[in-house]
């Protein structure tokens, strides 16, 4: 009769920490690369966001109008394809003006940033006694210098702020990321 070793179960959780951990460097990797190319080629960054977004409300537009006729009630179908136009009418704005629809982004960009930096600002707090939490604070305080740098030469820098601005705020995602996932794997190689 064979004699389990106790160290044999173990082997389960470091082959998925292991494949987790790939997953999450090569996410970081993406972010990057991403960032990279949005801060070399800021204007078509800027213009690709914008007809993301468009196709993106034109989907939400049609689900909306998909979910009206679903048989939920008059006042629901109405306030449904209401929901429609009004994303529709937005998508098909981006699409057909991008580059007006590029200010009215940028507005709405710079607030994400913001908003996103003040949750890693959060995280740091939450994460204060993890090795990685300065990058973390890090992340979040160049999240809010972007955002409010956008907000400041708002409308002028439009055509190239999101592009450039995107693209530094996903270059810092991704090394936050990788710098992460490289402490994840050394906490869990001296456990």
């Amino acid at each position: 009769m064979a004699t389990a070793s106790p160290a044999q179960g173990l082997h389960g959780p470091l082959r998925l920490r292991k494949r987790v951990t790939g997953w999450y460097f090569a996410a970081a990797v993406l972010f990057i690369l991403s960032g990279m190319f949005a801060i070399i080629e800021p204007g078509l960054a800027g213009l690709g966001v914008t007809l993301l977004v468009g196709w993106l409300l034109i989907f939400g537009g049609v689900a909306h109008f998909v979910a009206a006729f679903k048989g939920a009630g008059a006042k629901r179908a109405v306030l449904q394809v209401l929901a429609a136009i009004v994303y529709l009418v937005g998508g098909l704005y981006c699409l057909t003006h991008p580059f007006l629809a590029i200010g009215t982004l940028t507005v709405l960009l710079a607030a994400v940033i913001i908003a996103v930096g003040m949750l890693e600002i959060v995280s740091y707090f939450r994460l204060k006694s993890e090795g990685t939490s300065l990058w973390v604070l890090f992340n979040g305080l160049v999240g809010l210098v972007l955002g409010t740098m956008i907000l400041l030469h708002w409308p002028s820098s439009s055509v190239w702020a999101i592009g450039i601005l995107v693209g530094v705020h996903l270059l810092m995602t991704g090394m936050t990321r990788l710098m992460f996932g490289l402490a994840t794997r050394r906490l869990a190689s001296a456990s």
